[in-house]
């Protein structure tokens, strides 16, 4: 009988599993598997039990928000043992689920666990961790999680400006040195995001157009801080646009990037504290990750069009 790990977080989206645990076993185990289950307990916890245990599966499903996904991928990645992961969105935000069309209804998203087609998708290394979606600096890195999400659905990505607008007050400046093959720069900046999600933080086509899983490349968002009052309407307006010709919201695609400071800067990875660095490299490790998704998933998931 084929083995499968299941690990999941008991209390993502207010302990939605709770309700759900046993259908969700039953269609684990009903598609043929010996499932071992392990509720996470703290803090990286998922992290440790697929980096010490996941080798002795052939399967392994987690279940929680972002965060518990990307603990998962890590704990796979540290150990060199690459298997094919099941994911049964239960967190609040649920980006990259949404990404890859599993259903919202978990024992939806349990059947395709076991039933769906591995898809191959790009995953980055964030110095000696890993990130499944998106890594982030600055002012706006916990405001796409804690904007209400009626109004995510009316104003789109528009939300995502208007509640940073909010907390200008709270707005630091890093002076920074970004360097990558195809941007390289010294300045101050206030924001940065490098990503690769049609979804961040509940708000499609946040991280740009044309946006593919799987092209080897990060999307790379950098704002700077503006220097004057006559320069913020211009940043608002290349935000809520998503203009790529800005002089003060930087967007380009690359497989490299190095972040570097003098002082230390506060990161977040898939939305979890990442640690504060005072440098940075990202590398895009192409199709690194499979996951199960629909059959048709890479038809559906890999661009928001131009």
């Amino acid at each position: 009988m084929k083995k499968m790990l299941f690990v999941y977080n008991p209390k993502s989206g207010k302990g939605l599993i709770r309700n759900h645990l046993s259908a969700v076993l039953e269609t684990l185990s009903g598609a043929g598997f010996e499932v071992t289950v392990h509720p996470t307990r703290q803090s990286k916890d998922a992290c440790e039990v697929v980096e010490e245990r996941g080798s002795q599966y052939d399967l392994i499903v987690c279940s929680g928000g972002d965060g518990t996904l990307d603990e998962v991928v890590t704990g796979m990645m540290h150990s060199g043992n690459y298997r094919t992961i099941g994911y049964i969105p239960a967190g609040s935000t649920n980006d990259f689920g949404s990404n890859l069309g599993i259903p919202k209804q978990m024992e939806q998203a349990a059947e395709l666990a076991v039933h769906g087609m591995p898809f191959a998708c790009d995953i980055g290394k964030f110095n000696e961790d890993y990130f499944v979606y998106v890594a982030a600096f600055g002012f706006l890195t916990d405001v796409s999680y804690q904007t209400n999400q009626d109004l995510k659905n009316v104003l789109g990505h528009t939300a995502y400006i208007v509640e940073g607008m909010k907390r200008v007050s709270s707005w630091k400046s890093y002076h920074l040195k970004i360097e990558s093959e195809e941007f390289t720069d010294e300045g101050d900046f206030m924001y940065g995001m490098i990503s690769n999600s049609n979804s961040v933080g509940g708000f499609k086509g946040l991280a740009g157009k044309n946006v593919e899983l799987n092209d080897g490349l990060f999307e790379v968002m950098l704002v700077r801080t503006p220097q004057n009052l006559t320069d913020w309407p211009e940043v608002i307006g290349s935000l809520i646009m998503q203009d790529e010709k800005s002089r003060n919201v930087v967007r380009f695609k690359t497989n490299r990037l190095t972040v570097s400071s003098k002082q230390p800067v506060a990161w977040t990875r898939d939305g979890e504290n990442g640690g504060e660095h005072t440098v940075v490299e990202m590398v895009n490790l192409p199709q690194a990750l499979k996951i199960m998704a629909k059959p048709d998933a890479e038809l559906e998931a890999r661009s928001v069009p131009g």
